[in-house]
């Protein structure tokens, strides 16, 4: 049959390209296809515009538990391991310091227990006093006037590290090499999947345009659409969705290195921070926000890309209970208006100069532009039968051979992780041989042990 593949991908971010690169160096899977609606692979949430361009390994993301960090760092340290291998160094993967700090009394007392505790994890992680991160980071201490800021500053991390990534990179490396190795395996780009249809021994992929795609095993690596994608085929109906998008702000090239802030745990997203731009040089970004939408994906037009699946998925009564739980929490619901007025011209950006002052207390509001197309909808899956939200990662494998996937972040840091617990649901399920062994010992030769 024409067009018949062993496994199809479908999407083609990091996440879909790296279960296809894993599939193709340590399986014995002979024929392998992603299809992309995009013109191009990882344009989404990918893309470097989308995210904040970190390997989220745990030692600064002040949400994190030790344990979490633990499982979180053997994620990072295959994805940093495979660009170091590739001799990807300031192409793809780039060495910068990163820290962690605590403002005030109360923030510093935390990041002092926290650096104790995390230094089981992370043995050379350092702790800087105020004196330290003037000499590292001197734009987080000084004020306007050139004097110090006058709260206690105390930061956790590190002076070097191979922190910063530019995941659209990496995830077309990916693919040229799951290509070079197997020059059977195939790209289909525009190719918008409008539903998947059972067929004997597989199923067939249909885009919006009738062409067809036919796969003994499909994997769907898609995004804020893999939940749309698997209600459709009746799966995952218990679960709803909560899109939230993030946007950024441009500053001058006032930060060194990557620069977080102590998380509030009533919050189920990130904390602002400040990274310099891989891309765009002579840039620091701050950010995210987080802005709940009614969208999938983000669009330049203020009603483009409003979803009709996703309103079939949220117009129910288990979803507006969560959202009335979430934002009956007064810290909770101050935070959604914060980031809704984030948004607005002018307002906003005089609105988010006292938050970005916590990182950089020199800012002017003259040194704050908002980066317009920069950031993208993260998907928050909703456990509408325990009525609440669900954190991290969600998979809902069928055992009938399809698997669908959502990852939020840090799902770009966990990338090949996925694909390794991926890679081996597949190669059961079709009897074809993973080589476990190899794949640590190229990746994570601490896990050997």
């Amino acid at each position: 049959m024409e067009n018949e593949f062993d496994v199809v991908i479908i999407g083609g971010g990091v996440s879909g390209c790296a279960a296809f690169y894993t599939l193709s160096e340590y399986s014995d899977i002979k024929k392998i296809a992603i299809v992309e609606k995009c013109p191009q692979l990882a344009m989404v949430s990918s893309s470097a515009k989308a995210n904040s361009q970190t390997i989220h390994d745990g030692s600064i993301e002040t949400n994190y538990t030790v344990q979490k960090a633990k499982k979180v760092k053997l994620s990072a340290y295959k994805v940093r391991r495979y660009a170091l291998n590739r001799n990807l160094q300031n192409q793809i993967i780039f060495e910068n310091q990163k820290m962690a700090i605590g403002v005030g009394d109360e923030e510093c007392e935390f990041m002092r227990k926290r650096h104790q505790d995390f230094k089981e994890v992370f043995p050379e992680l350092e702790s800087f006093d105020k004196g330290t991160i003037r000499k590292i980071e001197p734009k987080v201490i000084l004020q306007a006037n050139g004097e110090d800021r006058p709260e206690n500053v105390i930061a956790s991390g590190f002076k070097k590290d191979w922190c910063a990534m530019n995941f659209g990179l990496l995830a077309e490396d990916f693919v040229r090499e799951g290509k070079r190795i197997k020059p059977n395996n195939e790209v289909f780009l525009n190719y918008k999947v409008q539903k998947i249809q059972p067929h004997s021994g597989g199923y067939t992929i249909i885009s919006d345009d009738s062409r067809e795609i036919h796969a003994k095993f499909v994997l769907v690596d898609a995004g804020s659409y893999a939940l749309p994608l698997a209600q459709s085929m009746g799966y995952g109906l218990e679960l709803g969705c909560l899109p939230v998008a993030g946007s950024f702000y441009f500053v001058p090239d006032l930060l060194r290195g990557k620069v977080y802030t102590v998380q509030n745990p009533k919050l189920p997203f990130a904390a602002v921070h400040g990274d310099p731009d891989v891309v765009i040089k002579g840039k620091t970004r701050l950010g995210p926000t987080a802005l709940a939408m009614p969208k999938l994906e983000r669009n330049k037009h203020l009603f483009g890309g409003i979803s009709l699946d996703l309103l079939k998925m949220d117009l129910n009564r288990e979803v507006f209970k969560i959202t009335w739980d979430l934002l009956s929490d007064k810290e909770i619901r101050d935070y959604v208006v914060k980031n809704v007025i984030f948004e607005l011209p002018y307002v906003g950006k005089k609105k988010f100069l006292k938050d970005a002052r916590k990182i950089i207390p020199s800012l002017r509001l003259e040194d704050l532009s908002y980066a317009s197309g920069f950031g993208e909808v993260r998907p928050q899956v909703l456990d509408r039968v325990n009525k609440k939200l669900e954190l991290g990662e969600k998979k809902i494998s069928t055992n009938k051979g399809i698997t669908f996937n959502m990852t939020p972040s840090p799902g770009a840091t966990s990338c090949l992780q996925n694909a390794l617990i991926d890679a081996r649901e597949i190669t059961d399920y079709l009897g074809a041989r993973f080589d476990l062994e190899r794949f640590y010992q190229d990746l994570s030769p601490e896990e050997l042990d």
